[in-house]
């Protein structure tokens, strides 16, 4: 049965929405609607001869043994978290470090996450281990149930392989919660109910002692409600240093930060609302400058002793670390026991390097050997060595694990992922295409060699374009197999609003000035077309989360471009937003559309969920969302579809019950979303 012939009568939160009941979370009616679309889709595409073969494919790339199992340094031994067909929530599992070079280790599994679900009866989802420093032994485990952001956190003790009784246990929310000592937690949670910041997240931090009550914790600092959370940390080095340092996030991208003294009293840093603590290395406290400070220039990296940070906080000074070149940008900031590790792009093309500390807050420089052109990135590091993994992968180079030694700046291959699909003929480009005010906007290009310049070629153009993020080369095994191996091509735009180009890149379509990043995607669709690589009849785009947003606002501004349009986990009603999920946290991002009238304006005008108009020859969109999705929430998805329905929009809509804020909480989820989208695009653009 469907809702959406009949919208609701009108609500008192907005009386001129007809489909604002769709917010709510997963009431009956709601999932009814919910139920009766999927199946709707399951129908229409299930039974497309392409489905079937799709979703094995996927299914076997996903859940294959020969994947590279993702190392962690931890308590002198190798971690690694691992999902299959017979583990599909993923076994926490260990060997040691010769072992897994080796090739062939003998894993001894820890913590089993599919039996812990099933004897409590939760759909419980891995996210992450915190281990107290230096020791490693005792971890904090956070588990979501379905996948949704918010997390129950509960104490594991390595050696025993268990849950510790009586340990420290800390109820769901979305929260954050770090080791102080062996003996204390720094939490900030939703303390009572309602406790929370207007974009969901916790603003109070509590020093929670072990074998006390939970209510008992001691309150150490208080944000406002109006921010957009409070987040603890402490940070170790490898000389045994520690900053204990508690973030303030204003909006997504201004913060103040505060450290905790010797003597518990809490002082400010006096550091710019943009630069933000990046790690401890040697006694030195790295800063990340995504705005100038003093002389040190935005997009750089500074450092200052941690002694002057702590007896001067006011009023200490920093110096440069790394500073990017014209091209440059950095992606992250990590260390090993004695080296800060700072990965960057160089025209958007990955590099590693390594840095020592030396005499007078100097610091030495040595890039690391390996592969160029690729997308670099560092995984785990130790912190009692100076070992660290790394990652390299490209479009058609399936993903590959160096071993490096960041003091000797030397990389040796540990494993090499195997070809997930046919990549003889297929070329690598990186293009520009003029936007429409004259800047060049980079994209990636994958096509085969021998592609006609016709547009009969099917492209598929992705592109992210907020929030700093960058948009880099990877190795799709699903993308490849399903997609490239059968003719189609791949672009991956480089547009504005990402930090591809540092943080002038991101603040360009900053708020009311977003329109830059709509005309860049456009542009290079364009490009494309005018170049004949393709037509908008072989045109399709794809995009989540803020890329989701982009999707929406390409499909109703551009229509006339593609011909499909895959919006995945997405932002569309952009008056409400501040009313769903945690979307009041990203008002930095995309301005305050309630005290804003600028702001208010230009979205009435933009938001696609009010842009939408009968009649109009749109591209029928496939609209993907989870009930799960804590973070943008499923609400914009369910009530674009139903606006949609109303004007007698074509469309597929489908929302998987689980998976929080991505495509599902295993791999059959993963499977079966990703075989669905991609039976969608065959239909659209290739059949």
């Amino acid at each position: 049965m469907s809702f959406a012939a009949t919208p609701a009568p009108a609500d008192p939160r907005d009386p001129a929405d007809p489909w604002i009941w769709l917010e709510d979370a997963n009431g009956p009616r709601v999932m009814d609607w919910v139920k009766s679309h999927n199946a709707t889709t399951e129908q229409r595409l299930e039974s497309d001869p392409h489905y079937q073969p799709f979703y094995n494919d996927a299914l076997a790339i996903l859940g294959a043994k020969d994947r590279i199992p993702s190392p962690s340094f931890l308590n002198g031994q190798i971690y690694n978290f691992w999902q299959d067909e017979e583990h599909l929530r993923g076994i926490w599992r260990k060997t040691s470090l010769d072992e897994y070079r080796g090739g062939k280790p003998a894993w001894k599994t820890v913590l089993d996450i599919d039996a812990l679900g099933k004897a409590e009866g939760k759909s419980w989802v891995y996210k992450g281990a915190d281990c107290l420093e230096p020791e490693q032994r005792r971890c904090l485990i956070s588990l979501s149930n379905g996948g949704e952001d918010a997390v129950e956190v509960r104490e594991f003790d390595l050696a025993s392989g268990t849950f510790v009784e009586g340990g420290f246990h800390i109820p769901r929310a979305k929260q954050g919660v770090t080791w102080e000592d062996a003996d204390h937690l720094l939490v900030a949670t939703e303390w009572t109910p309602g406790e929370v910041t207007t974009s969901g997240y916790p603003y109070v931090v509590k020093r929670v002692t072990r074998g006390r009550p939970f209510t008992e914790a001691v309150e150490v600092f208080r944000g406002e409600k109006s921010d957009v959370g409070m987040f603890p940390a402490v940070l170790h080095d490898g000389e045994g240093h520690t900053l204990k340092l508690i973030t303030r996030a204003i909006d997504f991208f201004h913060q103040r930060s505060f450290v905790i003294a010797a003597d518990g009293k809490m002082h400010e840093l006096a550091i710019p609302q943009k630069v933000s603590v990046a790690g401890l290395v040697a006694g030195r406290v790295v800063f990340r400058l995504d705005e100038a400070w003093g002389d040190l220039p935005s997009g750089s990296v500074a450092a200052a002793p941690l002694t002057e940070v702590m007896q001067r906080p006011e009023g200490f000074s920093a110096k440069l670390a790394w500073n990017p070149g014209p091209r440059e940008a950095l992606e992250a900031v990590s260390a090993t026991k004695g080296r800060l590790l700072v990965s960057i792009l160089d025209n958007v093309n990955g590099r590693l390097l390594s840095l020592a500390p030396a005499a007078g807050g100097a610091w030495t420089t040595a890039t690391l050997p390996l592969p160029d052109k690729l997308a670099l990135r560092f995984g785990s590091a130790q912190t009692d060595g100076d070992r660290v993994f790394a990652w390299a992968e490209g479009f058609t180079t399936p993903s590959s694990l160096y071993l490096v030694d960041a003091a000797a700046a030397t990389a040796q291959p540990v494993q090499s992922l195997p070809p997930r699909f046919d990549s003889k003929g297929l070329v690598v480009e990186q293009r520009e295409a003029k936007s429409t005010d004259g800047t060049a906007i980079p994209y990636f290009l994958v096509h085969r060699k021998d592609m006609p310049l016709d547009g009969s070629t099917p492209v598929l153009l992705d592109a992210y374009g907020g929030f700093q993020v960058n948009s880099t080369p990877s190795y799709s095994g699903t993308i490849g197999k399903l997609w490239l191996e059968r003719g189609g091509a791949f672009a991956l735009a480089n547009i504005r609003g990402g930090g591809e180009f540092g943080p002038a890149w991101h603040e360009a379509a900053l708020k009311t000035k977003r329109q830059v990043a709509y005309d860049d995607f456009a542009s290079v669709a364009r490009d494309m077309i005018d170049r004949k690589i393709t037509s908008p009849r072989r045109l399709g785009i794809v995009g989540g989360s803020n890329g989701g947003l982009l999707m929406g606002v390409e499909m109703t501004e551009f229509p006339e471009l593609y011909s499909a349009v895959v919006i995945q986990v997405p932002l569309l009603d952009m008056i409400r937003i501040s009313k769903i999920a945690a979307g009041t946290s990203w008002q930095g991002e995309y301005g305050d559309v309630y005290a804003d009238p600028e702001a208010r304006a230009f979205w009435l005008k933009k938001s696609p969920y009010h842009a939408l108009r009968k009649g109009v020859k749109y591209p029928e969109p496939y609209i993907f969302t989870t009930t799960r999705d804590d973070r943008t929430g499923p609400q914009h998805a369910r009530k674009f579809a139903a606006r949609m329905e109303e004007m007698g929009l074509p469309y597929y809509f489908y929302e998987n019950t689980e998976g929080g804020h991505g495509s599902g909480a295993d791999i059959r989820q993963s499977a079966k979303t990703t075989a669905l989208w991609l039976t969608y695009l065959t239909r659209k653009l290739m059949d």
